[in-house]
């Protein structure tokens, strides 16, 4: 591992024109993201490997699953191959325009790769890549790829619906009261796929088992309500634990910590499963005796993978699939809630890479 030599530069969240290596004492203050490590490794240096620009997705790092795994895969780029990043936030309301002028700066600021995090920048990324193809982009979850087929363009995609399938179908083998409920961000084609495999799990256990489902917005591209709205997740996981239910899965980044804080007032019996990253681990010591698994999406793996095969020069164009036969998706089993129940997900999970069993996209 080559010696890392980090200065401090952090980009302030409304920014769109980055300032060079060095810092002031005027900067904002580096956030605990939650992913695990010490400090704050995305900070302008003079090292030898690549100079990464992250772009996050509504709720920023710190959200404790999507955005916070993004970052950790940074840091594991940082510590390997020497390289050095800057971090961009993003805005409320913010249109294809705004995303687009972030990107542009990062790569106008000599940084490549430009890694944006989240299904939202694809169009944007398509835009900039076009008009700068000596800067790689590549987008989390992204769909740019279907929007310009170019060199320098690539989308990190996932089985989101294969993992999902596992942690459903753990939640019908733990459910007491036979009654699970769901907790969407935004009603769209991605957040649809953790829907139609959880849903899909829970009937592979048991037909019967009655499945809840609420978003916490009808608009797919509104990030805000879906992904940063804690207290409207909370109320949505109240109002399922009123019918009954006693398991929820949540897919809303950051909105899902209302998720938890329900399920844990709701007290014994009643369980909450994480997303994306395991959020057994960055949760409040009280309510990790309610997190019964998450559904783990190695973003992060994907992401350091993606700046490692830069540096060699071949970073790929177009999709990479992140699925159950790469370890792209899965369970979690921090706490140990599900050891009782591990040796039948391990099955299902034999039967999704086999193709023996069909896991839906969509409901």
């Amino acid at each position: 591992m080559r010696g890392i030599r980090k200065a401090a530069l952090l980009i302030a969240a409304s920014a769109l024109v980055l300032s060079g290596c060095g810092g002031s004492d005027d900067e904002p203050e580096a956030k605990d993201g939650g992913s695990g490590a010490s400090e704050d490794v995305c900070k302008t240096a003079d090292g030898d490997g690549p100079k990464i620009g992250v772009a996050y997705d509504v709720g920023g790092r710190g959200d404790q699953s999507f955005n916070d795994s993004a970052y950790a895969g940074i840091t594991t780029a940082v510590e390997d191959l020497d390289a050095t990043c800057i971090e961009a936030e993003a805005g409320q309301e913010e249109n294809d325009t705004v995303r687009e002028e972030r990107l542009r700066t990062l790569a106008e600021q000599g940084f490549n790769p430009i890694i944006a995090v989240g299904f939202i920048y694809s169009p944007a990324a398509a835009k900039v890549a076009e008009e700068m193809p000596d800067t790689n982009f590549v987008v989390v979850d992204g769909f740019a790829s279907s929007i310009a087929e170019l060199p320098n363009l690539s989308d990190l995609i996932f089985a989101e619906q294969e993992g999902s399938f596992l942690v459903g179908a753990a939640a019908a083998m733990k459910s007491e009261a036979k009654h699970v409920g769901f907790v969407g961000g935004t009603r769209g084609e991605l957040i649809q796929k953790f829907e139609a495999g959880y849903v899909a799990g829970v009937k592979a256990v048991d037909p019967s088992i009655k499945v809840e489902v609420q978003y916490l917005t009808e608009d797919p591209n509104d990030g805000e309500a879906g992904f940063e709205n804690p207290t409207g997740a909370k109320t949505a996981a109240e109002g399922q634990l009123d019918k009954g239910v006693d398991v929820i899965f949540h897919a809303a980044g950051k909105s899902g910590l209302g998720v938890f804080q329900a399920v844990t007032a709701a007290g014994e019996g009643k369980w909450a499963i994480g997303v994306d990253s395991d959020q057994y681990l960055s949760a409040e010591s009280e309510q990790q005796a309610h997190i019964l698994t998450s559904m783990v999406k190695r973003i992060d793996v994907a992401v350091s993978e993606y700046v490692a095969a830069f540096d060699e020069g071949s970073a790929p164009a177009g999709f990479t699939n992140y699925d159950l036969s790469v370890d792209g998706v899965g369970y979690a089993t921090s706490g140990g809630f599900v050891d009782d129940v591990k040796a039948d997900l391990d099955g299902y999970a034999e039967k999704i890479k086999s193709g023996e069993i069909k896991v839906p996209t969509a409901p």
